[in-house]
């Protein structure tokens, strides 16, 4: 299947109850697959007049209790900020997509990882975070999204999954997960009528004094725990590396090309793969540093954009190894010879 696809079926059997979303490149086979699907299981679909409804639609659909979705690319998950930013206020559990593609601007329709900060520095006002998720493959794709709801009714927090025009259009072969046997926390806050007992009131204005304060301190609480529990990465030939490359997403697989080939020829190169960009890596990224020999070439982050995760394995490396940046921006993706003069670069 390809990776939109995917995707889609992955959250049908993790239990949507609704999905949300307006058409744009390049994930509008998630769109086309989502109106079949959702229909053929008795449950909701709605293709909304703008990204901004579908947000609050989900909004909506999540107050209630029900898993929501929607998913989009760059300039769709622009218009949700707002609403990405109440949805994090009010607690409220759902997945966002956002399969990128080149900016700023409209920019165009090829795969790109510009929307970095943007998702995993919140994008929206005020003090939040949502899980971010940034899978390298088709099949980590609809694993992802199996995952994404089941944290997102742990923490009462949104996911977003954050692929590239690659993950949605390539195809691979995938198993779809089945529907999750994790037990989670019961939605006794939703709203479902409260007849018999106390009213839910589901909301992110907060007017008494000092109460939004206390609320942002409650959800900083909740982060520090996230952080915890579910920081997840890949390390590949890191034991020995005196150059650790560091790339999420399809820049990641080109990196191990480069790596492997770094290996054939005697160069002791290794790859760090966050899976989660929030929370991120940074203990194993700052314990990879303690381990580095004196006078070793670093790090080297390699991305599809003029450089954004870089920031975040510097404050991780927090100045104990050098860390270098090679990238591509605007739709332009790395091969693996490029990656592999870069590093030969940094090691000479």
């Amino acid at each position: 299947m390809c990776g939109n696809e995917a995707m889609a079926e992955s959250a049908i059997q993790a239990g949507l109850d609704a999905y949300f979303g307006y058409p744009i490149t390049p994930q509008n086979e998630v769109t086309a697959y989502m109106s079949k699907r959702m229909a053929e299981e008795g449950r909701a679909f709605v293709q909304s007049e703008s990204e901004l409804a579908a947000v609050n639609m989900v909004f909506g659909a999540s107050a209630t209790g029900k898993r929501a979705m929607t998913s989009s690319s760059s300039p769709g998950i622009s218009l949700m900020q707002e609403g990405i930013s109440y949805l994090a206020g009010a607690e409220l559990p759902c997945v966002i997509v956002n399969v990128m593609r080149g900016g700023p601007g409209l920019g165009n329709i090829a795969p790109s990882q510009g929307d970095y900060f943007q998702s995993v520095k919140g994008g929206g006002h005020g003090d939040y975070h949502c899980i971010v998720f940034g899978p390298s493959g088709v099949q980590e794709f609809a694993d992802n999204t199996a995952l994404a709801f089941d944290l997102a009714d742990r923490y009462r927090i949104p996911v977003i999954i954050l692929a590239d025009g690659i993950i949605g259009q390539m195809m691979e072969p995938v198993v779809i997960p089945t529907k999750s046997h994790t037990k989670l926390p019961p939605k006794n806050w939703a709203l479902t009528g409260s007849e018999g007992r106390k009213q839910n009131i589901v909301r992110s204005l907060w007017l008494a004094e000092g109460a939004i304060e206390q609320h942002n301190y409650d959800l900083q609480a909740k982060y520090r725990q996230i952080e915890k529990n579910e920081t997840r990465c890949e390390q590949y030939e890191t034991d020995d590396a005196n150059l650790i490359v560091v790339a999420y997403g399809i820049s990641a697989r080109i990196a191990r090309g480069a790596v492997d080939k770094a290996r054939k020829q005697g160069i002791k190169a290794g790859l760090l793969r966050p899976i989660t960009l929030w929370p991120f890596p940074s203990e194993q990224i700052s314990k990879a540093a303690d381990e580095m020999l004196p006078g070793a070439p670093g790090f080297l982050t390699v991305e599809m954009s003029c450089g954004q995760m870089v920031e975040d394995v510097r404050l991780a490396v927090s100045g104990k190894s050098s860390v270098a940046f090679w990238g591509r921006p605007g739709g332009g993706v790395p091969t693996v010879e490029q990656v592999f003069d870069k590093i030969k670069e940094l090691v000479v």
